[in-house]
């Protein structure tokens, strides 16, 4: 087995492509796809044991969006062109996002249509764990091993009493930081990208970059600093989390120092009017306001048709770091697999994950993936496209805050009734005017939310100990 890069690549093409196919997800178009570009084997997708006679050889999985080519002209994904050559297949029970949840259990208690994999979310560690809906994969990987060694360090964090039940397949930078080149120029104001790959790129530079934006206004000419989903991330940057596992026990972390820091920066920037609140669904819509400087969301929103054209000069860096950070900290989008309660299909759950992780960290597979990312995103450059693969490495700790796998109660809006969830709340809300129109301070935030955050932590560690 071929030794595995340190740096593991994001997997940039399969993360795009499921996103592009979820936002169409009409099972009934299944024309036939073309391949653009051609998937050679390696040494590394050599080594995969074929899914031997005798076994499943179709894999089943649940999710909102297919895994196979949807449309003509759909690229098919690597893992599943290795997949296929070794002898597998895979059928799709489509569910729609406020479903899946749902139609899963009712799978797994019905014992029909059980899927053999589903995708990690946040609900599903260690709320639907400790419920009985996955079962661990300790059997079909083998951590210790080359293919999955990297991926180890995040494995671990999500185990209990001992046992793994999250397969990390990839690390993709959960956001991005999109911006305007041209504005930058016009203005004056320092080159985001520029103090990135000099190291000066941290929360004060960003925040000087925004305020002399916002006071360049003319008139009554409305200037806003950044849009979208930003302060999660930003929190973060600490490598901090509202709730931490140690030991096997969730533990409210709200006090924590550095925190307090970053929400009296958000608090802050929310006081001066840098936040656009309003609703953009890609990095385009919001620039063609011309109002707003900084775009954050997931890659899938400044790519391709929500993304730059060949004529723009559009840059992209990573979230701010805390400058008082002791390392490099990612907000990860982690593509990972659970293995459902009751799927039987060993053999070709074993080689599916592992055709997802060769097609990872195979530097060929790397070279195919970025070549299909270009075709699909002419206005992106080398630079950008590198960013992207830096802001995704493996250099970076992934950080998952677990306080949204506690409940839903600690994780889930319920806008029906007007109930906003906690978690969600402490990061996002403090820059935000409240109901009576007055913005919170850190403390306040705080004493609003602790009760139910230790009440539900105090539920959890006692399902823990009664989990077997």
């Amino acid at each position: 087995m071929l030794k595995i890069a340190k740096r593991i690549g994001c997997a940039t093409l399969a993360l795009l492509m499921t996103l592009a196919i979820s936002g169409c997800s009409n099972k009934n178009d299944e024309s036939s796809h073309v391949d653009k570009v051609k998937v050679n084997s390696t040494a590394a997708a050599e080594a995969i044991e074929a899914i031997p006679d005798g076994a499943q050889k179709e894999l089943i999985w649940m999710g909102t969006y297919n895994l196979n080519p949807t449309k003509e002209g759909d690229e098919k994904s690597v893992e599943l062109s290795l997949f296929e050559k070794k002898g597998g297949s895979i059928k799709w029970i489509e569910v729609w996002d406020d479903q899946k949840f749902d139609k899963l259990a009712t799978a797994i208690t019905s014992g029909k249509d059980v899927p053999d994999i589903f995708k990690y979310e946040w609900l599903a560690f260690p709320s639907q764990v400790v419920t009985g809906m996955y079962q661990p994969i300790d059997e079909i990987v083998d951590f210790n091993s080359d293919i999955w060694a990297d991926v180890k360090p995040t494995a671990d964090q999500f185990s209990l009493k001992g046992k793994h039940y999250v397969a990390p397949i990839s690390f993709s930078v959960g956001t991005l930081m999109m911006y305007n080149k041209d504005i930058i120029d016009n203005e004056g104001l320092d080159d985001p990208y520029e103090l990135y790959t000099k190291g000066e790129w941290n929360y004060d530079t960003w925040y000087e970059i925004m305020s002399a934006f916002k006071s360049n206004a003319t008139g009554e000419e409305e200037r806003y600093g950044i849009a979208g989903w930003f302060a999660p991330q930003l929190v973060q940057q600490t490598g901090k989390t509202m709730v931490t596992y140690e030991n096997g026990e969730f533990k409210n972390n709200l006090n924590d120092p550095d925190i307090e820091r970053a929400e009296e920066l958000l608090y802050n920037i929310g006081k001066e009017g840098l936040v656009d609140l309003n609703w953009y669904n890609s990095a385009k819509s919001c620039f063609t306001t011309g109002t707003t400087l900084f775009y954050n969301m997931g890659p899938w929103a400044m790519t391709g048709t929500n993304g730059p054209t060949a004529d723009d000069n559009w840059k992209v860096v990573p979230i701010p770091p805390y400058p008082q950070s002791d390392g490099k900290y990612m907000s990860s989008d982690m593509l990972a697999y659970m293995w459902v309660k009751g799927s039987t299909a060993k053999e070709a759950v074993k080689c599916w994950y592992e055709c997802s992780r060769v097609a990872t960290f195979d530097e060929e597979y790397k070279e195919t993936s970025k070549e299909k990312f270009f075709v699909s995103n002419p206005g992106w450059d080398e630079e950008m496209y590198q960013v992207l693969q830096d802001a995704s490495s493996s250099e970076y700790k992934q950080i998952f805050d677990f306080g949204y796998g506690i409940s839903s109660v600690l994780a889930e809006d319920d806008s029906a009734k007007g109930i906003r969830a906690p978690i969600g709340a402490l990061y996002e809300d403090i820059y935000k005017m409240d109901e009576n129109g007055s913005q919170r301070t850190w403390s306040a935030m705080k004493n609003k939310y602790t009760g139910t955050i230790d009440s539900e932590l105090k539920a959890m560690n006692e399902k823990i100990k009664a989990f077997k």
